[in-house]
């Protein structure tokens, strides 16, 4: 349900980017397929299960893949840049699967609006573009996956009768900014702070290059030719 559900939202939210946002199609694919696969991303504290195993999975596939144009602007070759993404999908697929199976509770932080944020940032310090608006773009994407997700949740959280609605004891533990444990809370908002001044000090940086490689564009670029009143062909 989740990863169709991500999937339709997906495939709309790239439409919209290319037909009303001109955004390269190429880069709406990108966003389409990020939406889709954020939208398992929550269930990384669903326990030791397959969701758990296959949101990891997805995870450690994903971050590999968003730092290769990162990398590249680094200056790494071919093969560093194989050995690194190697490695973090290792660290991801191992170092976290025994993270969240040891200390992470159902519905905890995972399931929360400050997760979603969390996801959001580490895609756009993930994703490096000339262009900042694709940096946006690509890191809501995962936002609104995340967010398809929680919505669900929500949505399944109310159950329909003949006597009206009732809600259900998992309503209101999705979409929420606290769960259960104080230790938790404060490391998600730890992340939400340190992961937001990052990210604010790199879309700076990429927002100086940006205008200083228009400005040197239009700089080389030449002046039109034009004749001068009193000239004349023969």
């Amino acid at each position: 349900m989740h990863i169709t559900g991500s999937s339709f939202v997906g495939a709309g939210y790239a439409i919209a980017a290319w037909s009303i946002g001109d955004m390269p199609p190429l880069t709406c694919a990108l966003a389409g397929g990020l939406c889709a696969i954020s939208g398992m991303l929550p269930d990384l504290d669903s326990g030791s299960g397959s969701p758990l195993k296959e949101s990891v999975a997805f995870a450690a596939a994903l971050v590999p893949l968003l730092l290769i144009s990162r990398l590249q602007q680094l200056g790494l070759p071919v093969e560093g840049i194989i050995l690194f993404g190697a490695a973090v999908y290792l660290a991801i697929r191992f170092g976290m699967t025994w993270l969240l199976e040891n200390h992470s509770a159902e519905r905890g932080m995972y399931h929360s609006l400050p997760a979603a944020l969390i996801a959001g940032q580490i895609a756009f310090l993930a994703y490096s573009s000339e262009d900042p608006l694709r940096r946006y773009f690509i890191a809501s994407a995962v936002v609104v996956g995340f967010l398809t997700h929680l919505v669900l949740d929500e949505i399944w959280a109310v159950k329909l009768g003949l006597f009206g609605s009732k809600q259900k004891k998992a309503f209101g533990t999705a979409l929420k900014f606290h769960g259960p444990e104080a230790w938790s809370n404060l490391l998600a908002y730890v992340l939400v702070i340190v992961l937001g001044a990052a990210a604010a000090v790199d879309a700076s940086r990429t927002e100086r290059l940006h205008v200083m490689r228009q400005q040197m564009e239009q700089a080389y670029r030449p002046l039109p030719v034009t004749q001068a009143p009193w000239q004349y062909r023969r």
